[in-house]
């Protein structure tokens, strides 16, 4: 019975990333380092990665007690060329909270590289943060781009239909462009991968000049100067509360995406070492689902056909291919070792 109370009380807590995100602290993201660190207290005590906080309870993070905000902000910010996102100013970087200066604590959604510039959303709430950035829920990002050479209608498709990018090892997903200008162009993203804009006209054979994000989903930067911020009208921010009903706001610890490599085509998402999707290519056709250490699915290689299950050192299912097909379960070997037992047990072998 004590087990059932326990259970019911913890129940009625709030996982501690979420408690700390939903502060405006940082995101859930950023939380879990913390956590991590060591750098989260309840109750005087160190915090592990899953503790769920109950109400009364005391949550310091680096030895400040933290108490949630009551008022949900939600500002537009022009981010200049040159200034960086992150907190980290051990590099001499102008970052974007020495910039702005605002009096509360509030974190960016999502982020541009230095050299990029535009609408930068601030935010303290972390429920929103999540919704926005979560690859899945595909919500619109649109820039400006300006490149070294001509836009061509070649250029345009390419960019509209997906690219294969070596470095990241995915295909972008399609989206939609179009022409304004004789070296420039508007795209609209509905994916977020690692400096995507610049990597998809890298390997379109140009180089960005200039990269000017005017919009996140509904919000648009306007008028804003470099260095200015605004907050978000009451009407802006029922328009984007319509627009993120029914997206999740877990933080997204997957990857989505589709490789183009002539080895291996991937669609799907990715968790921490688990794979979960469909693959295909010249080599290997397989369907399923990955969990650690462990593989299940169809091969579709000439010489093998896989179905089951596989464990580290161990493989158990039906094999067939054209060498002849087997059946069963094949444990470890073992090897004799080395030293002098190993020496002796492998002559004892050759006899």
């Amino acid at each position: 019975m004590e087990r059932d109370l326990r259970e019911n009380a913890e129940a009625d807590g709030v996982r501690l990333n979420r408690y700390i995100s939903e502060a405006g602290l940082c995101s859930r993201r950023e939380a879990d380092r913390l956590i991590e660190q060591g750098a989260v207290r309840i109750d005087g005590q160190t915090a592990r990665m899953g503790t769920r906080v109950l109400p009364g309870q005391q949550v310091t993070v680096n030895g400040k007690i933290l108490t949630k905000e009551k008022e949900k902000i939600l500002l537009a910010f022009h981010k200049p060329r040159g200034v960086v996102c992150t907190t980290d100013t051990r590099w001499g970087d102008v970052t974007v909270d020495e910039l702005m200066r605002y009096p509360k604590r509030v974190f960016s959604i999502g982020r541009l590289d230095k050299d990029s510039e535009g609408l930068l959303l601030m935010t303290n709430q972390g429920d929103i943060l999540n919704k926005i950035l979560k690859a899945g829920n595909a919500h619109e990002k649109e820039y400006l781009v300006t490149v070294d050479r001509k836009v061509t209608e070649d250029l345009i498709g390419a960019l509209s239909e997906g690219m294969y990018l070596k470095e990241l090892g995915v295909r972008t997903m399609p989206c939609q462009a179009e022409r304004t200008g004789e070296r420039q162009f508007r795209i609209i993203l509905r994916q977020g991968l690692n400096r995507q804009i610049r990597r998809m006209c890298e390997a379109a054979g140009c180089h960005v000049e200039r990269l000017v994000r005017v919009r996140v989903m509904n919000i648009e930067l306007g008028d804003l100067k470099p260095g200015e911020y605004r907050s978000v009208t009451k009407e802006e921010f029922a328009r984007m509360n319509e627009l993120l009903r029914g997206s999740s706001n877990h933080p997204d610890r997957k990857r989505s995406g589709i490789s183009d490599d002539p080895e291996k085509r991937v669609s799907g998402s990715y968790p921490s070492r688990k794979q979960s999707g469909t693959f295909s290519g010249t080599g290997e056709h397989v369907s399923g689902s990955y969990p650690d250490r462990k593989r299940s699915g169809i091969s579709g290689d000439t010489e093998k056909r896989v179905s089951g299950s596989c464990l580290s050192r161990k493989q158990s299912g039906t094999f067939s291919g054209a060498g002849g097909r087997v059946s069963g379960s094949y444990p470890r070997r073992k090897s004799p070792g080395y030293g002098e037992k190993g020496r002796e047990a492998r002559q004892t072998k050759k006899k």
